[in-house]
């Protein structure tokens, strides 16, 4: 994640942010009695130095994703930012995984960066097909604002957003600082949100403790977490993110999503192990977590 990344970390305070007031009130108001479901994951499937630890030695690159499949419980699914996928593309991936492995698709490109939500009617409803594809084992599918894509622009924004079907989980990620400022336009926006139950991603990173904001619009979390090598400071954010996951557990969280992003991803296997376990800890939540192949 290049987003807030830094290269000295020393002075940074990871410490959470309390809660925002939306999010006690969204969750009070899902009256939620069931159980937390929570799945792991990366952001994609490609890295070859994953063969002989964490997928079979003799893993051809076309078997990736079957590998990734079985290890991890959830995915980031950037692929699909790139391009619109046929629904036989998105069948192929569905039928190489087991049933309760949960897709996450990035909306396109096109639509938040280059169009930037103006005239998308058909690049909308060509993705939603696709991705539909996946049927029962879709989850939230999420909207990437461009990092220069201010609250000033937040009515084609909010414009889109009804524009979009209740059937299916979707969120949004910001990145601007406006979106954090309390501005009108922004808290517009976040109130459309928490209207339409369109959740708000969390992302955890170093540069940009602001986006840390703590605000749910909707019972479902999704937390995008840069780690930083395994640093000491991974294991007491994970931990703290841990006990937060608990408190909000209580208080009526449904789902958790958390994609990992480690620099190149080398270490993202071991990282969510670390952080599986804290949340297992704490919530008495079971989580697919990868495994170690044996020789």
């Amino acid at each position: 994640m290049k987003f807030g990344k830094l290269e000295d970390i020393s002075n940074v305070d990871f410490s959470l942010p309390e809660d925002h007031p939306f999010t006690q009130e969204v969750l009070a108001s899902a009256k939620w009695e069931g159980g937390l479901k929570v799945f792991t994951g990366g952001t994609m499937w490609t890295i070859k130095d994953w063969k002989g630890k964490w997928y079979p030695a003799k893993t051809p690159q076309k078997d990736f994703a079957r590998a990734y499949f079985n290890q991890f419980g959830t995915i980031e699914l950037n692929a699909t930012h790139y391009r619109i996928h046929p629904p036989a593309t998105i069948r192929g991936w569905k039928e190489m995984s087991p049933p309760d492995f949960v897709f996450c698709p990035k909306f396109p490109n096109l639509i938040s960066h280059y169009r930037q939500f103006l005239n998308c009617e058909s690049l909308t409803d060509e993705f939603l097909t696709a991705i539909a594809a996946f049927d029962d084992q879709l989850g939230p599918s999420f909207i990437q604002l461009p990092p220069r894509m201010a609250s000033s622009q937040a009515p084609k924004i909010r414009a889109y957003l009804k524009s979009l079907p209740r059937d299916i989980p979707i969120h949004i990620e910001f990145r601007h600082e406006s979106w954090f400022d309390g501005n009108e336009e922004a808290e517009k926006t976040w109130e459309l949100m928490r209207e339409l139950a369109i959740g708000s991603v969390i992302t955890d990173t170093a540069g940009r403790r602001d986006a840390v904001h703590m605000r749910l619009t909707s019972p479902i979390l999704i937390l995008r977490f840069g780690g930083c090598q395994l640093d000491p400071t991974d294991y007491t954010r994970m931990h703290d993110w841990a006990i937060r996951i608990h408190k909000w557990q209580q208080q009526g969280l449904r789902q958790v999503y958390i994609w990992m992003h480690q620099p190149e991803s080398i270490l993202t296997p071991e990282t969510l192990i670390a952080f599986g376990k804290e949340i297992e800890n704490t919530t008495g939540v079971t989580i697919k977590s990868p495994q170690l192949i044996t020789p």
